[in-house]
């Protein structure tokens, strides 16, 4: 799974899956290109990859705004792989769901998606290959609980994915999802402490076992996914959603 000379653009790298997968990314010999808005995060993993002698740049930008992802994007030579990995959450059912809240988890979700897609195929186009890989959700698949504006965009992402896989692959273009469950990330624990203070264990443990498995994923499992589906170890692979979930989808009692 070697990316080397392969440029990675990684939406979201500042923290959890989306440092995960930056670090990973770059010691598979790829140049790492984070985008975030979290420039404190996004330089912390940028400072960690070049420690180690990866190759890694950051800029900071709102993908939400089309004007200047297409600006920044369109300064780059070379775009191999693209991870749409950025996003942000909503917790509400659709009573609990303003306006303003469902135009926010629009514009991020499902909008930095198709700006930075927008961007990188031509360029992938005239390369005449090129990988992209969106970060979904099990929330695109099955009901949960209070998460009507974001199960809206990660349904949005999953039919995204489909689409430019079979408008792309006569241009050797693949395009693929990863739909994590629960993983434990720095928003899973802010989440809890903010809704639950002082039961912030039994939270935890509770969150933990709604997972068949019996645990919380590691950002770094479902970097290792990304690793492989973005190498060429997946050159056949195009046009699917995976799980990633501990059998939260297919084992759930």
């Amino acid at each position: 799974m070697n990316l080397t000379n392969k440029t990675a653009i990684v939406t979201g790298g500042g923290s959890g899956i989306g440092k995960a997968i930056s670090v990973l990314f770059a010691q598979n010999g790829a140049e790492v290109i984070i985008l975030d808005m979290d420039e404190k995060g996004g330089n912390e993993t940028k400072n960690e990859i070049e420690k180690t002698g990866g190759r890694v740049m950051f800029h900071k930008l709102d993908i939400s705004n089309h004007t200047l992802t297409l600006a920044y994007l369109n300064t780059l030579t070379q775009i191999d792989i693209l991870v749409n990995n950025a996003g942000i959450a909503h917790i509400g059912s659709l009573e609990n769901c303003s306006e303003a809240d469902f135009d926010k988890i629009y514009q991020v979700n499902v909008k930095g998606v198709y700006n930075c897609l927008s961007a990188s195929l031509p360029k992938m186009k005239a390369q005449k290959s090129g990988v992209i890989l969106n970060m979904a959700s099990i929330a695109s698949s099955i009901g949960i609980p209070d998460r009507f504006a974001y199960s809206m965009s990660k349904g949005a992402v999953v039919g995204m994915t489909l689409s430019v896989a079979r408008d792309y692959v006569e241009h050797g273009i693949r395009c693929n999802c990863i739909s994590p469950g629960r993983v434990h990330t720095p928003f899973v624990d802010n989440f809890i402490a903010k809704n639950y203070a002082g039961e912030e264990a039994e939270m935890f443990e509770k969150l933990s076992k709604s997972q068949p498995i019996g645990r919380m994923g590691l950002p770094e499992e479902i970097a290792k996914l990304a690793l492989f589906l973005c190498s060429d170890d997946a050159a056949f692979i195009t046009g699917v959603d995976y799980a990633i979930d501990g059998g939260f989808i297919n084992l759930k009692m």
